[in-house]
């Protein structure tokens, strides 16, 4: 038995848990493989129908209920825990899982929407939305969460907080937001459902590598290892892949995020405009909504007389805005009570 089979105790005094226990948590291995990938399979499926379902009915309750329940983070620990170890039966097993499990739950989200008549997008949904569009900050996030993570699997006195990790990452529920879609013909944000997904799974082999390192644990395989000049040149390029993941991952997080923000600076404007124009009116912003290629949807809600769209328009145009890119849609509204039902002002 190795040293690290054994549990020891780290300089700040926290007891590590056993390789042996690590293995046995996150890989497909062993006389109960059968059973392992059974319940697997099963929880797979059940939460991203739930995922599904929470995302469809825009319920945030019931997509962290999928978040328990989803299995997903175990062979991306493992695939994690596998590269460390050097051990490539594990490392194969645990990726085929990863990615076969991230396909099903694409197609539970596909199939889900093919029940529905409207669309499930971004628009009209505040879950895919919050979902389509990842940004740096949503890298940064997942490093953290990725980071809990591994500690947790790694120590035994906060391995509790593993379903609270399963929670804050964000594993199912945007696999499922890419089927749903996808079936809705948006294939821009299902990209971007898909993204955020594998940001999550990159700073998960990120910080899981690192940690393992810190931890001293990378230092099994090249103590065991005959070669160990080898092993450390391969442990370099598992780290090295892991890096260019992450850089890889960064660059399209980069644009959303300078995209996000250039879009919140022209909505900033067009509030401004609109409201200069409606100012003594009853006329006022329900929503900014962006749209493909670029497009912002204005909706503005009133009573007549109309306001003077036009000279919006010319402040935008005069201020630099695209406005061919820029729509509003301008809802009449009238209020009624039990002591004033005269008729309201028509326009034409």
């Amino acid at each position: 038995m190795t040293a690290a089979s054994t549990p020891r105790e780290t300089r700040w005094g926290a007891k590590l848990n056993t390789v042996d226990y690590m293995r046995d948590a996150v890989f497909f291995d062993g006389p109960t493989v059968r059973s392992q990938t059974t319940r697997f399979w099963l929880l797979l499926l059940l939460a991203s129908a739930i995922a599904s379902a929470g995302v469809i009915a825009n319920s945030t309750a019931t997509v962290i209920g999928a978040m328990i329940v989803a299995p997903l983070m175990r062979p991306i620990q493992g695939t994690m825990l596998a590269t460390v170890l050097g051990d490539h039966r594990n490392l194969t097993r645990s990726i085929t899982m990863m990615v076969a499990g991230a396909g099903a739950a694409v197609g539970v989200g596909f199939v889900m929407g093919l029940m529905l008549v409207q669309p499930i997008v971004a628009e009209t949904n505040d879950q895919v939305a919050g979902r389509v569009s990842p940004g740096l900050i949503d890298l940064l996030a997942a490093l953290a969460t990725g980071l809990v993570g591994s500690v947790a699997l790694l120590r035994s006195d906060i391995s509790d907080t593993l379903p609270g990790v399963a929670i804050a990452i964000s594993l199912v529920p945007p696999l499922c937001v890419v089927g749903l879609t996808l079936e809705s013909g948006a294939y821009g944000q299902a990209f971007g459902a898909l993204l955020l997904f594998v940001t999550n799974v990159a700073a998960i082999l990120a910080t899981g590598s690192v940690t393992m390192a810190v931890y001293g644990f990378a230092k099994v395989r090249i103590e065991m290892a005959e070669d160990k000049e080898a092993e450390r040149r391969r442990r370099a390029r598992a780290y090295l892949t892991t890096m260019v993941m992450l850089l890889v991952v960064a660059v399209p997080l980069t644009y959303s995020t300078v995209k996000t923000l250039e879009d919140r600076s022209r909505m900033g404007q067009i509030t401004s405009y609109v409201e200069n124009v409606t100012a003594g009116t009853r006329w006022t912003i329900v929503s900014i909504t962006p749209r493909e290629e670029d497009r912002l949807h204005v909706i503005v809600k009133g009573e007549p007389p109309l306001p003077d769209m036009a000279a919006v328009y010319a402040d935008m145009e005069a201020n630099g805005l695209d406005i061919d890119k820029i729509s509003i849609e301008l809802i009449p509204s009238y209020t009624y009570d039990s002591e004033h039902l005269e008729a309201p002002e028509t326009v034409g």
